[in-house]
């Protein structure tokens, strides 16, 4: 898997070019911040999320989980000052996505929890308030979904397709698009894990379905592949050495 990963990382991944890094915390070590929904959140059943996977990558780095089950960027939003300034972060990782755009069938909901547009203003209020405080960005996108019979008793209906193995991810392209069109506007760093989902599928033999959990949250080989494509990416970012 290594080889195609390295590969992918390379056509994808951009630096910004606004701002140095700041200065590190009182320990020496800079701060990087993972903010994001239940796919960041440390959990019952992993060994190590992405977040505890890339502290033990950079032990020079202060990792700190800002992962909450069920946020939007509206909720993210609200916490943020909590959750992610007042920690002074270099850097800070944002996944979210999944949960603003899901459209609750089960719910008789017609409409995403959040709106497209206001998505793409919640992330650029985030990169502008962090770029103000001279922090580095890294935006990722949501990842696959996968249907199990629970999930397709709960969202089996339109605008999902429960007759497509990708039939639950049709509203999730769309958000998708924002944050890589937002990454190449604003010239940040995109770790596409949507895209990265979709080609570790389509190899011979394997199944996306052997990173999930539950066909939502990843298990711990979903989280190795996501710190695996981090990884590079947060290295530049802070400029920290390359391996030996």
């Amino acid at each position: 898997m290594r080889a195609w990963v390295t590969g992918w990382i390379m056509a994808t991944m951009a630096l910004t070019t606004h701002g140095e890094a700041k200065e590190p915390v009182a320990d020496g070590r800079p701060t990087v911040v993972a903010l994001g929904s239940s796919t960041t959140a440390r959990r019952n059943g992993i060994k190590q999320v992405y977040e505890q996977r890339l502290a033990t990558l950079f032990p020079q780095v202060r990792m700190v989980n800002a992962g909450v089950p069920g946020d939007t960027t509206e909720r993210a939003r609200a916490r943020f000052e909590r959750d992610v300034l007042a920690h002074h972060p270099n850097l800070v990782i944002i996944q979210l996505g999944a949960n603003d755009s899901a459209i609750d069938v089960w719910k008789n909901a017609t409409k995403p929890r959040v709106s497209p547009e206001r998505y793409e203003e919640n992330l650029r209020h985030f990169i502008a308030e962090l770029r103000q405080r001279n922090c580095q960005v890294i935006l990722m996108t949501a990842g696959m979904f996968r249907w199990t019979d629970k999930l397709r008793a709960m969202y089996g209906k339109p605008p999902y397709q429960p007759g497509q193995p990708d039939g639950f991810c049709v509203t999730l392209r769309p958000y998708a698009d924002i944050v890589r069109r937002l990454a190449a506007k604003e010239k940040l760093p995109l770790v596409d894990i949507l895209a990265a989902h979709e080609q570790y599928d389509a190899k011979p033999g394997q199944s996306a379905d052997a990173l999930f959990l539950d066909g939502m949250h990843p298990n711990d080989e979903g989280h190795a592949l996501v710190a695996q494509l981090l990884a590079p990416v947060v290295r530049k970012a802070l400029r920290l050495p390359a391996e030996d």
